[in-house]
């Protein structure tokens, strides 16, 4: 997808057609593009998102908008990546751990140039590439295959300590929900990451207050949520999540964080970007119908 400063107009995303112009991204590019350019894209990011769900009839929605200004940062300023080369050896690893979530990867990868963006509208049909959880056996750009929660962070430290083993010096950034933090095998995985030492990991909280069942503090409270990482052992950064400047910063600060790993404790809201989604959790695994989607699209233009 060209940007608007390349030459091109923008015309609007509906359930029935997108654009397939592909935004090639260099990291020399993504390191150029300011602010407001970053915005934009994340509101494109949310419209695929409501048009992909819409279109499907199925997904998660909810917590794909809430998490949107959180992969823009990674994909759009810090991740070093080519997608030309999804295996390129030394890429940056981004591991969607939430894999519900796999609406907002698709379309980020879509909008970076993986693959075409017309194809995000084939989501959950039979022979897609993308399926209603991330598969990383048939999409490209995608580093694991989710579905059961709580398994990304320990798999994101196997992935860390594997680049140790072969002198790598990749970056390796899971996306966890915090409704997600209700798994054993997340605090197993902490444990790890700070007795391994593993200071090139960064795990981000999407901490939107909600899972399925409901509000958090009412299914299973976290507080005190950054004293529990802290006491594990880890460096913890709490940001706004929907504010690009501070979420970038926190990730430059993660660089310099030597001999333990980082979590970015990310405060977002369900829905973000859609009045009737946000903080309702009935959209956490709901698609917008077709008069929805209209109304959702209209407020993102």
């Amino acid at each position: 997808m060209l940007l608007p400063e390349e030459g091109k107009a923008q015309s609007t995303t509906s359930a029935d057609s997108m654009k397939t112009e592909v935004f090639s991204l260099s990291t020399a590019k993504a390191k150029s593009l300011s602010i407001e350019e970053m915005k934009a894209i994340a509101k494109r990011l949310r419209r695929y998102i409501i048009s992909m769900t819409g279109k499907a009839g199925s997904g998660h929605p909810g917590g794909s908008l809430s998490a949107v200004e959180i992969v823009t940062a990674l994909y759009f300023r810090i991740l070093r990546h080519k997608p030309a080369e999804p295996q390129w050896a030394d890429r940056d690893r981004f591991i969607l751990s939430k894999g519900h979530a796999a609406p907002l990867l698709y379309a980020a990868l879509a909008e970076c140039g993986y693959f075409p963006i017309d194809e995000l509208l084939t989501l959950r049909q039979l022979d897609s590439c993308l399926q209603g959880h991330t598969d990383c056996t048939v999409t490209p750009g995608v580093e694991m295959s989710a579905g059961a929660l709580g398994q990304g962070l320990s798999f994101a430290i196997g992935v860390t300590l594997a680049g140790r083993l072969n002198s790598q010096k990749y970056r390796v950034y899971v996306l966890l929900g915090d409704g997600e933090c209700d798994e054993g095998q997340v605090w197993e995985a902490a444990m790890a990451a700070a007795h391994f030492k593993v200071d090139n990991l960064v795990a981000i909280v999407d901490n939107n207050g909600q899972q399925i069942d409901g509000w958090n503090r009412d299914v299973m409270n976290l507080d005190p949520f950054n004293k529990k990482w802290q006491a594990f052992g880890w460096q913890v950064i709490e940001v706004d999540g929907h504010d690009l400047t501070q979420l970038i910063d926190a990730f430059e600060q993660a660089k310099q964080v030597k001999g333990k790993p980082t979590v970015i404790i990310a405060h977002t809201i369900k829905g973000k970007g859609v009045s009737f989604m946000e903080n309702n959790p009935d959209f956490h695994g709901k698609a917008p119908n077709a008069e929805q989607v209209e109304i959702a699209l209209k407020e993102l233009e």
